[in-house]
């Protein structure tokens, strides 16, 4: 999953894109408003970690903006402790969810997740697909009973699949969501790593459950 993160307290917005790099995430960074706006605006996010109080353009102001264009990505509000009428304007516009500073990491990292499974309309942790099944907390995944190990890529590129199977993905769409703004958009690297993921998944079973669509992308789904 890819998250932008709005904040302009450089230390904490680097120490948050190094933890939820840690734990599978893309994730690029903007430190302050209009940058921010700019980037949720032209760029698709899985997610928004949004700071109020911002440089040229505070949060709720971008918040605004976004939702009255029909932008309709996750959205995170980071809040002071104690600024109720913030978190109540922010919620009103149209926020998701917020956490109010300082927060525990582990509690961001299970709300930025429950945000995402929510906007793909998969609210529980676990996803199901024939004899695979995910947990998008624990980050374990089991096969037919078995254990089978990701690295942070592969998982990230396999729950994006997950989180919306039977729907065909591009190459492009799954660049966008799993590497930074930076990435090279020419790079095979999609299609290396769907082989990864291959031999993984779906080796040594008679079900396929990564398919090929040819000229259009892939697709996570049981069954042809």
């Amino acid at each position: 999953m890819k998250v932008l993160i709005v904040e302009d307290e450089k230390d904490l917005a680097l120490t948050l894109k190094k933890g939820l790099e840690e734990n599978s995430f893309a994730v690029d960074v903007s430190y302050d408003g209009e940058e921010g706006l700019f980037m949720a605006e032209n760029y698709p996010y899985d997610v928004l970690l949004l700071d109020i109080m911002l440089p040229k353009m505070d949060g709720l102001a971008i918040l605004n903006t976004l939702r009255k264009k029909k932008i309709d990505m996750p959205v995170v509000m980071l809040t002071a402790r104690g600024e109720v009428e913030d978190r109540i304007k922010g919620l009103n516009i149209g926020a998701d969810d917020y956490i109010a500073k300082p927060f525990d990491f582990s509690e961001l990292l299970a709300r930025l997740r429950s945000v995402i499974r929510r906007s793909k309309g998969k609210p529980a942790p676990v996803i199901v697909i024939g004899d695979l099944t995910m947990d998008t907390n624990s980050r374990e995944i089991r096969r037919g009973g078995r254990d089978i190990k990701l690295s942070s890529r592969e998982y990230n590129m396999l729950e994006y699949l997950a989180l919306n199977k039977n729907r065909v993905i591009g190459r492009t769409e799954l660049m966008e969501h799993i590497y930074e703004m930076d990435a090279d958009p020419d790079s095979n690297i999609i299609d290396v790593y769907i082989n990864y993921l291959r031999n993984k998944i779906d080796k040594d079973f008679a079900v396929q459950l990564i398919h090929t669509v040819r000229g259009a992308g892939y697709v996570l789904k049981e069954g042809k």
